[in-house]
């Protein structure tokens, strides 16, 4: 049996950086800088260090595309959203994760599958936790 990657701990401008790329696709440092500085008064330099710390811990990848570089998810919404889940869900709420997922499913902020994905992911990493203890 293969054994998981483990979920990534990301940061609130990670997880900011994640989701306009989640959203738009594939975007160059200036296109995601556009858009972050509603939320972070930062200068490009700032993003672009930030983004490249990301393709490090490998939460995006860059690729040139006409000599810029375009960044790109190597993680999935679920997957991004399964520590804040855990957060949520242990520290703030204190419910169980199925509870807190079926939030989400309501509020529609995930689709059908990526709510799939995210009860799975929880559901392994239960399992890690209860398998370590």
């Amino acid at each position: 049996m293969t054994k998981n990657p483990p979920m990534p701990d990301l940061t609130k401008a990670e997880f900011n950086i994640l989701r306009i790329i989640w959203k738009n696709g594939k975007l160059s440092v200036r296109e995601v800088h556009d858009q972050i500085t509603a939320a972070h008064d930062w200068a490009y330099s700032t993003t672009k260090n930030m983004m490249d710390r990301m393709v490090r811990k490998q939460l995006l990848a860059r690729e040139k595309f006409h000599g810029v570089f375009l960044y790109r998810p190597l993680i999935s919404r679920p997957t991004g959203f399964t520590r804040i889940v855990q957060f949520f869900a242990d520290h703030v709420l204190e419910l169980d994760y199925g509870e807190v997922v079926a939030l989400f499913s309501r509020s529609k902020v995930l689709k059908a599958e990526e709510v799939r994905e995210l009860e799975k992911l929880l559901a392994d990493e239960t399992e890690a936790r209860h398998d370590t203890s």
